[in-house]
């Protein structure tokens, strides 16, 4: 199947435009899911075998340590197929309270010489009493074999000052159906979200969204839910410290390091094009933030390494860093969707797990 994406698959993608192969993508999996018993059957090829150590993160049992990452399946539409390829959770969204259409296209660029994309998508999502309800009708919390993430992010038309109850009611509607919950303040595609990291902002955020989760066990037991905060990689030391002291303060569960930056060095100096890059470009920036959060916390705090992972190796410099999960997605653009399974065998033999 890997050489099949590469020379024959990857090809046909790569000359069509990023968004409308991104789309096909989907697709192909909505037809994959909705096919009876397939999704099971190439599961149970390409999943690690049943023998395999199961991973334990922040509460949540993962079958392996490789995950999808937010921004492939916006709406909810897919992430069940993605077991079929040996991924053992998937993160959907970023959903925003509020539908939107995202910004104006085009708005996603491979950059194949580099292994790197850049997108500036805006949070384009149908909306969380959308996804909330096609959630409703899908296997949920102890009824599916890959945990799922849910990333949710602050709507474009609410105000900053109004961000607190923008994130709290994306959360009142789709805690329910998620594993685990991702706060993201880290995408730069969002006019002003990154001010969402300033020390005071975080605090008070990260805090009414712990009192709410806190509201939800005491009515009912059981229902309360993890929750990560995903983090930019363009923070200086002294900003990750301070957010990593509020983590504390407040017992979040874990942190997903990182997203997308900002930053335009080496070939990309001259780059005129708004948005985030990811993939090759990051691996060492996101590698180096994981290890001084590892450091600071002690171990501690559970950590999902994500940035620039394209193979077994430069998942394990994550895993050695610190992370205890790692999630790909640019890499699955280059390498093809088979990358989860190579990865989770990979880091299986590593760490034991096998």
């Amino acid at each position: 199947m890997g050489a099949v994406y590469k020379n024959l698959l990857k090809p046909l993608f790569f000359k069509l435009d990023p968004e409308r192969a991104h789309e096909v993508a989907v697709d192909g999996l909505r037809v994959l899911r909705s096919i009876p018993g397939l999704v099971r059957m190439m599961g149970a090829i390409n999943q690690l075998p049943s023998s395999a150590k199961p991973v334990e993160a922040f509460g949540v049992t993962f079958p392996n340590r490789i995950g999808l990452a937010a921004g492939f399946d916006k709406n909810a539409v897919c992430w069940q197929a993605l077991e079929a390829y040996g991924f053992g959770h998937v993160e959907i969204g970023t959903v925003t309270h509020k539908a939107q259409p995202g910004n104006p296209k085009p708005r996603l660029f491979r950059f194949p010489e580099h292994e790197a994309v850049l997108n500036r998508m805006g949070f384009n999502n149908h909306g969380a009493q959308s996804i909330a309800a096609r959630l409703e009708k899908q296997p949920g919390v102890g009824e599916r074999r890959i945990p799922l993430g849910v990333n949710i992010g602050k709507s474009k038309v609410t105000p900053l000052d109004k961000a607190v109850e923008d994130y709290l009611g994306s959360f009142s509607l789709l805690a329910d159906y998620a594993d685990y919950v991702v706060i993201n303040v880290s995408s730069p595609n969002t006019p002003d979200l990154r001010k969402l990291q300033d020390a005071d902002r975080l605090r008070e955020l990260l805090g009414e969204l712990v009192s709410a989760n806190a509201a939800r066990e005491e009515l009912h037991p059981g229902s309360r839910k993890p929750i990560l905060l995903k983090i930019a990689p363009d923070l200086t030391e002294e900003q990750v410290d301070d957010i990593l002291q509020i983590l504390h303060d407040l017992s979040l569960d874990g942190i997903i390091a990182t997203n997308t930056t900002m930053a335009r060095e080496g070939p990309f100096k001259d780059l005129n094009e708004a948005g985030g890059i990811s993939g090759k470009p990051i691996t060492d920036m996101s590698t180096e933030m994981i290890a001084h959060i590892a450091k600071i916390t002690e171990g501690k705090l559970p950590i999902i390494g994500v940035g620039g992972i394209y193979d077994a190796d430069t998942a394990a410099q994550k895993l050695d860093a610190g992370a205890t999960l790692v999630q790909v997605y640019s890499g699955m653009i280059y390498e093809g969707p088979l990358l989860a399974k190579r990865v989770a065998r990979g880091l299986a033999e590593k760490c034991g797990d096998l």
